[in-house]
């Protein structure tokens, strides 16, 4: 069984990861109160290396950003339900 979480804000996930909480991959929007999607993926890969970390955006200049920066992916805004589906397929063993 899989579930979905949802955070506000970059902190709020940052603290629940950091204190224990289970996640099989994090997808971040870079534009986020208090932590920006960058901010969060450096701790997350600093502490996580193994974490599966996707960064959206609809900056498409941020794409070569993330991945310069850890990000397994990047994913542009807008994109459709499907595109999310498609790429967390390719990291998500069935």
């Amino acid at each position: 069984n899989r579930k979905v979480l949802s955070f506000d804000t970059g902190v709020e996930a940052w603290n629940y990861l950091q204190s224990g909480g289970e996640a099989d991959l994090v997808i971040s929007d870079v534009d986020m109160p208090g932590m920006d999607g960058f901010e969060l993926l450096a701790k997350v890969k600093t502490k996580f290396p193994d974490k599966i970390f996707i960064i959206t955006s609809g900056v498409r200049e941020y794409e070569k950003r993330s991945r310069k920066e850890g990000a397994d992916a990047f994913l542009a805004k807008p994109f459709e339900i499907s595109d999310l589906f498609s790429l967390v397929q390719c990291f998500v063993v069935q």
